[in-house]
């Protein structure tokens, strides 16, 4: 499974890619607002910026919600950098777009994927990525991973090549359960990515370890 962070801050991506572990960044425009970055020339720099940092995808989502203008945008993003991948909403002409951009060689991310119909859609349209948003699922009384397991199962049934990506990651174990599940990519806050190095075990032991070195 792959690493992604979700962030559009900088100083977590070289923290995460320093790390070893990751393979890419995705972003969404409340990410690039809390970081204060405004502006299309500021916020298209800014995606600049993170594909010097990461050599792998980075997903850049439209702002647009009608055919035309998420097309003129994705383009726009695409032109960025080899590695931009378009994230488009799951909407009809998102899908729609999807196709389009999946014809002309342009890689894509289907964001705001609630259900396995969703999911059917956008790997039909030729997604490159599939997000099902699992912790605002969880938050509905409803089951984010069992999403994941729906998804991978129907995915690998009909041969669907769209990867998985598990979005909305709450913490460690989300991340933990979404590989028990069958997903290709989690995308994660850099602390859940951190969260994953901790058990008090091997705090002990380390303790322990560094206590009788003292001795020798």
């Amino acid at each position: 499974m792959k690493f992604f962070i979700d962030t559009a801050n900088l100083a977590q991506i070289k923290e995460a890619h320093d790390l070893g572990v990751l393979d890419g960044v995705t972003t969404n425009p409340s990410l690039m607002a809390k970081e204060g970055i405004k502006g299309e020339a500021n916020i298209l720099k800014h995606y600049a910026d993170i594909c010097e940092l990461v050599d792998g995808p980075i997903s850049a989502e439209v702002l647009s919600t009608d055919f035309k203008s998420i097309i003129e945008e994705g383009k726009k993003l695409a032109a960025i950098h080899p590695n931009i991948v378009v994230k488009v909403p799951m909407i009809k002409d998102g899908v729609k777009a999807l196709k389009y951009f999946t014809d002309n060689g342009i890689k894509t991310n289907c964001t705001l994927v609630f259900s396995a119909g969703q999911a059917i859609l956008a790997a039909k349209a030729g997604a490159t990525f599939v997000s099902p948003f699992i912790g605002r699922i969880d938050d509905s009384a409803w089951d984010g991973v069992e999403l994941i397991a729906q998804i991978a199962q129907i995915y690998s049934i009909q041969g669907f090549k769209t990867e998985i990506l598990a979005a909305s990651i709450r913490n460690a174990l989300h991340i933990v359960k979404c590989a028990e599940a069958g997903a290709d990519i989690c995308t994660c806050p850099l602390d859940s990515i951190l969260g994953l190095l901790k058990h008090p075990l091997t705090d002990i032991g380390l303790a322990k370890f560094l206590e009788d070195a003292k001795k020798m």
